[in-house]
């Protein structure tokens, strides 16, 4: 019996960071909210400190996101995962929000143990705000190929 993956590995940092991309000034994503770093979701408490960071700063602030959807994943998988399977999903998790993630097909599949099922359903996600972009369907696809591999 394989065992369940506690973090995220380099392969799977280095998706989420290549694609959420390291801003330094706090801005819009591309549904409104804001955000800063490596795609930290800015908090109504945190709208006045964080208007600006350091590189040190976002990978800190990275770290503290990463656990919180480290953990929300494991918690949700019936099923233990290889290091890549849950690089993938954490990357998927991070970008949607583990609530979302809770209510996929994707996990659903992923739980039956229909891992080919779920790599499809990737897919699925490449839209913000009702319109397919471009950036978010590279990333599923990256998601899904590591996920595969």
């Amino acid at each position: 019996m394989q065992k369940q993956p506690e973090r995220t590995g380099d392969r799977g940092i280095q998706l989420i960071c290549q694609f959420e991309g390291l801003r330094l000034e706090r801005y819009r994503d591309a549904v409104g909210l804001w955000t800063i770093g490596y795609g930290h979701l800015i908090l109504k408490e945190e709208m006045e400190k964080l208007t600006k960071i350091t590189t040190g700063e976002a990978k800190d602030l990275l770290r503290k996101d990463l656990k919180r959807t480290e953990d929300g994943v494991k918690k949700l998988l019936n099923n233990a995962s290889t290091q890549n399977q849950f690089d993938a999903l954490v990357s998927f998790a991070f970008n949607l929000g583990v609530g979302n993630f809770k209510k996929s097909t994707l996990l659903k599949k992923f739980n039956a143990g229909d891992i080919q099922g779920a790599a499809l359903q990737f897919k699925s996600w490449n839209k913000a705000g009702g319109k397919v972009l471009t950036g978010l369907t590279r990333r599923r696809e990256a998601e899904m190929k590591l996920f595969l591999s």
